[in-house]
């Protein structure tokens, strides 16, 4: 998909960059697969802020997608691919054989009037899904399961793919798009190709207040907050102190590992490279 330069008519405009949206063939989403989408500013349910720089942004409905691919061996149609204001990717409408409609990731190259079938027998095309002891090595593939039966949780961003890798036992090796190792349990479905909207990381914001819009507020340094709201506040003039860099918590950042979840460490076969 193309991206959209400005001429430099004013200061916000004269690096912003913007898709053209060609690929989207549908307007309005389905009403029947949308619920109110309730923005929390970063507050937990005791309204203490427990994710920062977030609030404002437009208002948005959200659209439930299929990240379990459960309707198995029924075949469906791509009816239209839309915007989807809650992701990165586009989502496809795809209209069933028995009347149900359902949104799925959308993938490269599928295109309005494909068949798509999620089930063991499926063929190995954009946008079927399988479990992995049915595709082939070395397919791109996304919305993968860590759990059978719980949903696709990895690789859902626009552009992403994971590559599988080796299959050996119960478990397949497959390389995920940071680059990273992992086992996988061989039931786990996982949906075929790599998915659309590739050229989103290439879109410049332009302006600050762009992300307003999308919901972002400002980040503020902690060089330039006094001594009592982070530990490199204060000082006179610009000054961090001589303390190595912290989080406001006094956590150390830049490069120090935070996790503690040693129960999966075994299936990670090799870490992400740098």
């Amino acid at each position: 998909m193309p991206i959209k330069n400005y001429k430099p008519t004013s200061p916000g405009i004269r690096k912003l960059t913007r898709l053209t949206f060609n690929d989207i063939t549908k307007d309005m989403p389905e009403e029947s697969l949308l619920v109110p989408l309730k923005r929390t500013g970063g507050r937990n349910s005791y309204g203490r802020i427990t994710s920062r720089w977030m609030g404002g942004g437009h208002k948005r409905m959200y659209r439930i997608i299929d990240f379990r691919r459960d309707k198995r061996n029924i075949p469906s149609k791509v009816a239209a691919i839309e915007y989807d204001p809650n992701r990165s990717v586009r989502i496809a409408l795809l209209n069933y054989a028995d009347g149900e409609k359902r949104y799925i990731l959308a993938p490269l190259d599928l295109k309005v009037g494909d068949t798509v079938i999620a089930g063991k027998d499926a063929d190995i095309r954009p946008g079927n899904a399988l479990p992995i002891r049915s595709i082939p090595l070395g397919t791109f593939i996304h919305n993968i399961e860590l759990k059978v039966g719980k949903g696709g949780q990895m690789v859902r961003a626009a552009g992403g793919y994971a590559q599988l890798m080796a299959k050996e036992g119960r478990y397949s090796q497959i390389k995920l798009p940071s680059g990273e190792v992992r086992y996988i349990l061989q039931d786990c479905y996982a949906t075929v190709g790599q998915l659309g909207n590739v050229d989103h990381e290439n879109v410049v914001i332009g302006k600050a207040g762009r992300s307003r819009w999308l919901g972002y507020n400002p980040r503020v340094r902690g060089v330039a907050m006094n001594p009592v709201d982070h530990p490199h506040g204060g000082g006179e003039g610009k000054s961090k102190g001589g303390n190595h860099p912290v989080s406001p918590w006094g956590v150390p950042t830049k490069g120090f590992k935070t996790r503690r979840n040693k129960s999966t460490d075994k299936y990670i076969v090799s870490r992400r490279t740098k």
